[in-house]
């Protein structure tokens, strides 16, 4: 079966900015012709969600996004019965709207959402590419450009919020990491527009902190806060005081590790 690409001459404007770590842009690709699901994992702010969103735009295809939280249900994302002007309807939920559709249903922080959410999702995720709604008695057969990726933070699971062995193997995976310091400083100074020289002693400072994950914090310093502090800066904010505002409090709500904290920034940040 041959596959071709969908329009993907947007103007290089129109497609939100990312800077790839490794080949991950090649294997959306490759994922996308061939229908495969996609799942990424990685630390809090590290561009999963921007390189979801980079790529389809790229690829010009329409990108539903899904935050999921502890109360996301399965009804959340197939839709309910709901009543209109006197009359029960059904309203279709992002899932089903995706199928129905095409395009990229994108579930982030996957292991937030209830258990009952995995099992609608098993059928998508293998050979079948079916969405069952019980409700309606509907079989809606996934269109060929139509893509399901899930996101999840690993260094927030645990006996309680995990996501099986049975749901990770029906995926291709891509593990996502903070980029090397050249690479970040450029970034935070593109999003920013504050310059590399100022945003590197940030990007410094950020490493020393996230050195400290899994000891006094459970989590470092992401991209994405790197991102706000410099954006606090280049606005004419104090350092020491966009660090605390963007890069400390953040963090922790311990008074003796933000006074750590502090002491650490205080040291790099003039």
């Amino acid at each position: 079966m041959n596959f071709v690409l969908p329009n993907a001459t947007l103007p290089t404007a129109d497609i939100p900015h990312y800077s790839p770590l490794g080949n991950e842009c090649a294997l959306f690709e490759t994922a996308w012709v061939r229908q495969l699901p996609l799942l990424l994992k990685g630390p809090t702010g590290c561009g999963k969600t921007r390189f979801v969103s980079h790529m389809a735009a790229r690829l010009g295809l329409p990108l539903s996004t899904v935050s999921c939280h502890d109360d996301l249900a399965a009804a959340d994302l197939t839709g309910r019965y709901l009543l209109k002007g006197g009359d029960t309807i059904w309203v279709d939920g992002p899932l089903t709207r995706a199928v129905r559709e095409g395009g990229i249903c994108y579930l982030d922080e996957i292991v937030e959402a209830r258990k009952d959410v995995a099992v609608v999702l098993h059928p998508l995720t293998d050979d079948r590419r079916m969405l069952p709604l019980e409700r309606t008695g509907e079989m809606l057969e996934a269109p060929s450009g139509f893509m399901l990726v899930v996101s999840y933070n690993p260094g927030y699971q645990n006996l309680l919020k995990s996501l099986k062995p049975s749901t990770r193997q029906r995926f291709v995976a891509i593990e996502f990491d903070f980029l090397p310091k050249a690479q970040e400083i450029a970034v935070v100074s593109a999003e920013s527009g504050l310059a590399e020289a100022q945003v590197a002693r940030l990007v410094d400072l950020a490493a020393r902190l996230r050195v400290l994950k899994g000891h006094d914090l459970e989590e470092g310093v992401s991209t994405r806060l790197l991102v706000y502090c410099a954006s606090l800066i280049d606005a004419g904010m104090p350092a020491k005081q966009a660090v605390r505002a963007a890069m400390i409090e953040p963090l922790t709500d311990e008074p003796d590790v933000r006074a750590a904290l502090l002491e650490v920034a205080d040291s790099l940040i003039a």
